[in-house]
């Protein structure tokens, strides 16, 4: 049925349970899960400052990736516990853009994203990542509810 699902996260309680959730549906169908986060460039001056003031023998893991990679490895390790293979992708940039880039790229059978953004009025506001998904990704979206 799905042999590749990519789900985004940001980290955030609606965005693990969507995550959760495509874990549950791959670990029932045998597919493999692409993990996505997006982040935005750190200001240099803000990481010089990090780097400066951390203990020498973990400067280098300050870098504008950092929590992303946090976020992805946090979510590699539910997998991990659920017995489900992933591949992470940490992407600069917009988490919609990242999120149908990957699917692209990796020819998914489906892209799960939480509803988070999609009540009220806000669903109808342009930004919204399950609602800039649903209407460009190059295969079946799954929208679960999370808040």
């Amino acid at each position: 049925m799905f042999k590749s699902i990519v789900v985004g996260t940001d980290g955030s309680e609606t965005a693990t349970e969507a995550v959760r959730q495509a874990l549950d549906l791959a670990s029932a169908v045998g597919a493999k899960v692409e993990l996505v986060s997006a982040y935005e460039p750190v200001p240099a001056a803000r990481l010089a400052g990090e780097r400066r003031d951390a203990p020498e023998d973990v400067q280098w893991a300050i870098n504008p990736k950092e929590d992303v990679e946090a976020t992805l490895n946090d979510a590699e390790a539910l997998a991990q516990s659920k017995g489900v293979e992933v591949e992470k992708f940490s992407r600069r940039g917009d988490p919609a853009d990242a999120i149908l880039d990957v699917a692209e790229e990796s020819n998914a059978d489906l892209i799960i994203v939480g509803n988070k953004g999609m009540t009220g009025a806000k669903r109808f506001l342009l930004g919204s990542v399950p609602n800039k998904v649903s209407h460009h990704a190059p295969c079946s979206v799954l929208i679960i509810r999370t808040s």
